[in-house]
Formats: C-alpha cells, sequence, structure tokens
C-alpha cells in the first residue's frame, strides 16, 4: 500500500526496506567506496510510493492562483499518481498553502455578490397637473353650462371673449418666436364681428365680415414700414380664418331653434373624444400616430377616441337633437373625432414651428385658451354641416 508523507525529506542514504535499486538523488563516492545517495533539498511536497519501492520526489511549488505545470499544455501526458474521476488531484497531491495542482476554484461559498435590484419601471404621467386642470375644465363647463342656456346672448359674448383671447395669444407668439407682425386690433374687431354677424345674418353675414377683416388688415398693416409686409398680412389672413372664423360656425349652430342642445352636443363630443383618446392612448398605446408632430399621441389613443365619441354621438342625436336618429350620431362621433385629432395635430404642428410647448398660461393644467380651442375650432365646421344634413337649419 502507497503511504504518502507530509514531512520532511527522507535521510540521505536511507532506502526502505524492498529497495533493490538506489534512489533516485544525485550519488558520489566516498573515500571507504562506498556510493551515498544526495538527495536534493525539497521546500514542501509529499512523498510517494511507486510499486513496493518508496522513493521521494519533489513536488514543484503551485502558484496560488495557477493550475499545474502539466494541466497547461493538454498535449502533455498526466503524472501518475491516483487521481479522482472528476480530474481533480487527490488530497495528498494538493499544496498545503494552495489549491490542489490543476484544480480550478470553485465558487465562493459565500455566494455571488448580489445583483443590483433593476430600477422600478417609471409611471406614467401626463405630463400636467390633473387636479388643476380637473378643477379649470369644471369651471369652465358650469360657465358654458350656464350662459348656454340661460340666455343665448349671454353664451355668444362668451364665444366672443375665447376668440379675442385666442387671438391675442397667438399675435403675441408669433411676434415673441418669429418676429412676424401681426396687427391685433383689426382681427379683433373683425372677428367679433365674425361671430355676431354669423348669429343673426348666418353664413352670408360670416363671410361678409371675413371680407372686410381682411381688408382692414391689408390697410392697418400699411402704416408700418413695407419690411416684411406680404409675411404679416399673409400671417394676418390665416390667424383670421384659424381663430374667429371657425369659431362663428358654434354661433351658427346656437341661431337654431335647438341651438343649446346643438351646441351642447358639439362640445360634449368633441370633450368625449379627447377624454377617449387620452385614457386609451395612456393604458393601451404602443404604436405612434405622428412622432414628428405630437409623440403623445399613439393609433390606440384615435381609436379610443372613435369608439368613445360614437357612443356619444348616438346617445345625444337620439335623445338631444330634435329628430335626430341614433345612427346618425354614430357618423356624426366618427367625424367629430377624426377632426378633432387633426385639429390637435394642427396646433401641435404650429408650436412645433414657433419652438413651444403652450400657447398661454391663463388656465392652469391646461396652458392658454388656444391649447383648449385646438381641437373645437377645426370641429364646430364639422358638427354644424352635419346637423345640418341630418335634421336641417332649425
Amino acid at each position: 500500500m502507497n503511504e504518502p508523507s507530509w514531512g520532511a525529506p527522507p535521510r540521505a542514504g536511507h532506502r526502505g526496506p524492498t529497495d533493490q535499486a538506489p534512489p533516485l538523488g544525485h550519488l558520489h563516492r566516498t573515500p571507504s567506496g562506498r556510493y551515498s545517495q544526495e538527495v536534493p533539498p525539497v521546500s514542501a511536497g509529499p512523498v510517494h510510493t511507486v510499486g513496493e519501492a518508496a522513493q521521494t520526489r519533489p513536488m514543484p511549488t503551485v502558484p496560488d492562483a495557477g493550475g499545474h505545470q502539466d494541466d497547461r499544455d493538454r498535449g502533455a501526458a498526466r503524472p501518475s499518481g491516483p487521481a479522482d474521476r472528476g480530474g481533480r488531484e487527490p488530497a495528498h497531491r494538493q499544496h498545503p498553502d494552495g489549491p490542489a495542482a490543476g484544480h480550478r476554484p470553485g465558487p465562493d461559498p459565500a455566494g455571488p455578490p448580489p445583483a443590483a435590484a433593476a430600477p422600478a419601471p417609471a409611471k406614467k404621467s401626463a405630463g400636467r397637473d390633473l387636479r388643476a386642470a380637473i378643477g379649470v375644465g369644471v369651471g369652465l363647463g358650469a360657465v358654458i353650462v350656464a350662459s348656454l342656456f340661460v340666455y343665448k346672448t349671454v353664451f355668444l359674448g362668451v364665444i366672443a371673449v375665447a376668440v379675442v383671447v385666442g387671438l391675442w395669444e397667438l399675435t403675441s407668439r408669433l411676434a415673441e418666436r418669429k418676429e412676424i407682425s401681426v396687427p391685433l386690433v383689426p382681427l379683433a374687431v373683425g372677428g367679433v364681428a365674425m361671430v355676431v354677424a354669423g348669429y343673426v345674418r348666418g353664413a352670408e353675414g360670416a363671410w361678409v365680415a371675413v371680407a372686410l377683416t381682411a381688408l382692414a388688415v391689408l390697410v392697418w398693416r400699411m402704416t408700418e414700414p413695407p419690411e416684411n409686409y406680404l409675411r404679416d398680412v399673409t400671417a394676418a389672413v390665416f390667424t383670421a380664418f384659424y381663430v374667429p372664423f371657425l369659431a362663428t360656425f358654434v354661433a351658427l349652430m346656437l341661431a337654431a331653434d335647438d341651438g343649446p342642445q346643438r351646441v351642447l352636443t358639439f362640445l360634449l363630443l368633441t370633450v368625449v373624444s379627447d377624454t377617449g383618446a387620452y385614457a386609451v392612448g395612456w393604458r393601451f398605446g404602443k404604436h405612434k400616430l405622428a412622432p414628428r408632430i405630437s409623440p403623445g399621441k399613439t393609433r390606440e389613443g384615435l381609436l379610443g377616441a372613435v369608439a368613445f365619441a360614437m357612443v356619444a354621438g348616438a346617445l345625444c342625436m337620439q335623445y338631444a337633437i330634435d329628430g335626430g336618429v341614433w345612427w346618425q350620431g354614430l357618423v356624426l362621433g366618427l367625424a367629430v373625432a377624426v377632426s378633432a385629432t387633426l385639429g390637435d395635430l394642427g396646433e401641435s404642428m404650429i408650436k412645433r414651428d414657433l419652438g413651444i410647448k403652450d400657447m398661454g398660461k391663463l388656465l392652469p393644467g391646461h396652458g392658454g385658451i388656444m391649447d383648449r380651442l385646438d381641437s373645437l375650432l377645426p370641429t364646430a365646421p364639422v358638427v354644424w354641416l352635419l346637423l345640418v344634413i341630418f335634421v336641417g337649419q332649425g
């Protein structure tokens, strides 16, 4: 049986009881004529037995972080000696101050360091003060409903005030961001005239007011230097069409016998469309609708706007509009969802060109008046036209 040893090297000249040949080492002749062996010193290492003869064999010093020298060359044969079947050296071959020769260090008993906790996903945010937005929205709704059903002319005054404030916001932003000088006075006077003329004289009166307003802008701008005259009057005519002229269709709806119901249907469908787009888009939106114009709008949100507006339209046409039918409300709701979305994208395009987020700061949580009129203005002529087709002028 092999008996490994962890002791010091054997004494020079020592032989085991069964040895028949001199042990390995350097032989030299003594004065008496005998040969003795000088065994090289070994720093540390076990004694192995080969066959029945015990002999010493120095073990190379094993580096702390390395493997056995023979193991580094996979093509070289391993030294003789027992080894476990897993390819690791047995316990008696291990270095007392390091890992076993050829043995790969195992996992740290303490385990790997804990992985850093993944950051919690960011919660979706509306991007505005929802409390302020809801409060302002409820307040505006109360003013609109009260003025709409108390006396028609009071609501007509609300339309005129919204038009003047919207004109002020838009012309101010054009002057600040683009240095475009748009005359506010003729636009404000002409805008109020459009609203009143549409309510009193119908569509013909509104068109006449638009023409006179454009003429007044051309003359007013002549009082200033001619530089950029064409640019300024073009912007002024666009402003007159975009704000007061589109708002005149609300006055046209108000002039009907069931005018308050028509205006309320128009407002409800637009608000419901915006709400449906926000709710569905915030919860399920993944595919961008127009990322270069408005990154927050999604195709899923548009579908939500269509669904909500069609349901609301069917209810309004069936129960609020005289002579209306529910299927007409489905068509009306679809048209409102599309026009409101296009109107929102249109104003987003203007704001991106101007490099601003909101048109104003008059309404906390909403921005300015124009930020609330963006979807209402282009929707007004659509609702007016479809109501005239479905149930007449009224």
